[in-house]
């Protein structure tokens, strides 16, 4: 388990009592579990404090964890059959978005996700879920297929952005992105996004711009990072925090001002600490989802998107 810095005296009581257990292991006249036990119960204390009320920075924190489940994991828990389908036909595959096909529940859908990659090497092969404009363009492939063949479309937000290097930049990364989010807006099928981590910029945009859209209970979204706001307004990274705060990226934020429509529950600690079960509850989502929109037709749909951006953010800002 690695634990981020806020969880440092968690770390603590949790070492404790895995070591007395190895103590009581390797010797086994010493009872050591009762008081394994107490320092159980003591670390389970601490871990509904942590969470009880997190500060946005935490939850960015705990969002970017690098044990919580990925697209990939989301992928081949929930849907059978998947397909993966490559390349944006136009320059090269980028491996920062996963596409294809799938059943959720024997349901055929086009599934869309970012990837982060789980260690060095896959990180660096999926440019740490930092699509290029190859990547936006592999999306609006798949959603085409989809439009065409009449299936609803799922997109899973994990980045941090989208990739700002020189040569995504020569390629069109904002037209790219800008393509992606019109494509998004223009379906006549049923879109349904989960903000599984960070929803970062447009990178993420161009993936939720969705009939419906739910976020994990400690992800976050934003139009920029807390770091790249501090370094603009404040000229000073360090300001992070005072970034996080102002830019109202939490889940339970963005559902006042009905940019995301659900919120789904994470267990006790975060995704990370159960990710079977998240998975699980990011399926139940899906499927509600898409029962909200069967038997929409598709202006239905481009309705639905239309008057849901349009009135985002209005309550919110009248309370």
């Amino acid at each position: 388990m690695n634990y981020l810095e806020f969880e440092k005296p968690l770390a603590e009581i949790e070492g404790k009592a895995a070591e007395l257990r190895a103590m009581g292991k390797a010797n086994p006249d010493m009872d050591v579990e009762k008081e394994a036990a107490a320092l159980d119960a003591k670390a389970q204390k601490l871990l509904v404090d942590l969470y009880r009320n997190l500060t946005p920075w935490r939850k960015c924190q705990v969002a970017r964890h690098p044990d919580r489940p990925h697209c990939r994991a989301y992928i081949e828990a929930l849907f059978d059959e998947f397909t993966p389908l490559a390349g944006d036909r136009g320059f090269a595959e980028d491996e920062a978005v996963i596409g294809g096909l799938g059943r959720l529940n024997e349901r055929p859908v086009v599934v869309i996700g970012q990837e982060k990659g789980h260690d060095t090497q896959s990180r660096l092969r999926r440019n740490f879920g930092m699509a290029r404009p190859e990547g936006y363009r592999k999306a609006i492939r798949l959603m085409d297929l989809a439009d065409r063949f009449g299936l609803p479309v799922i997109t899973l937000v994990d980045t941090p952005g989208a990739y700002p290097g020189k040569g995504a930049e020569e390629r069109g990364q904002a037209e790219a992105i800008a393509r992606a989010t019109q494509k998004c807006l223009a379906l006549g099928v049923p879109l349904g996004s989960v903000i599984i981590g960070e929803g970062g910029s447009g990178g993420a945009v161009a993936f939720a711009s969705a009939n419906r859209v739910a976020m994990l209970e400690h992800s976050v979204y934003s139009v920029i990072s807390p770091e790249g706001c501090a370094s603009i307004l404040w000229k000073d990274a360090e300001k992070m925090r005072e970034a996080a705060e102002a830019l109202r990226l939490t889940a339970q934020d963005l559902k006042k001002l009905e940019v995301i429509d659900r919120i789904i529950p994470e267990p006790l600690g975060g995704a990370q600490r159960d990710p079977q079960v998240m998975i699980k509850a990011v399926g139940a989502a899906l499927r509600a989802m898409l029962k909200e929109l069967d038997g929409k037709s598709p202006d239905a749909l481009r309705q639905d998107r239309r008057q849901k951006f349009l009135a985002m953010g209005s309550k919110g800002l009248a309370a």
